[in-house]
């Protein structure tokens, strides 16, 4: 007794599914990874911007102590050269002091810039994430020539194609519970 296997699949439409499927939900996420790594690269340099603020700000701060403790010194020691000296550190004491506030300002607008920057990068990786988990089961509903595993694929697809969208158009969707899960 033979028994003959076909290797061709008995329902050609769930290929065709699942190839418009695959390519659409590849380009896709071609296209979202192109903009996640723009988005990275402003991440990075928000964050670096900020640590370079920070840095000022307190190379500041440290000066405007310095300045202070210097002029303590020679307001104690008040010779006439130390008076010129006095007015010299009254100038840089203020100079500091009006820095320094500006300086912590611009430091944590950086910040803000990142963490803006990084609800999309989230909404990018979320949407990376469920374009993989679509694609893998399109591909076992092909093999398993199974419609109920291509519609999950579809509701997947689904869901990753709109966080994309939402990376795209800068909407503050946030997958919390995602992001909270896996970070």
């Amino acid at each position: 007794m033979e028994i003959e296997v076909s290797a061709e699949a008995k329902d050609k439409r769930i290929n065709r599914l699942v190839a418009i499927t695959v390519v659409i939900l590849s380009v896709f996420t071609g296209v979202c990874n192109i903009k996640d790594g723009n988005i990275v690269q402003a991440m990075d340099q928000a964050q670096s911007n900020s640590v370079d603020s920070w840095n000022q700000y307190q190379a500041t701060r440290t000066k405007l102590h310095l300045a202070q403790d210097s002029r303590a010194v020679l307001e104690t020691v008040a010779s006439a050269r130390a008076q010129a000296a006095l007015a010299r550190m009254d100038g840089e004491i203020a100079k500091y002091r009006a820095e320094a506030p500006g300086l912590a300002r611009q430091a944590k607008r950086y910040r803000q810039d990142y963490d803006a920057l990084n609800i999309h990068d989230d909404q990018f990786d979320a949407s990376e994430a469920l374009i993989a988990t679509a694609i893998s089961l399109a591909a076992v509903a092909a093999l398993c020539e199974s419609m109920g595993l291509l519609f999950a694929s579809w509701a997947f697809g689904a869901i990753g194609l709109f966080m994309g969208v939402c990376g795209f158009a800068g909407w503050g969707f946030h997958p919390d519970l995602l992001s909270n899960f896996l970070g």
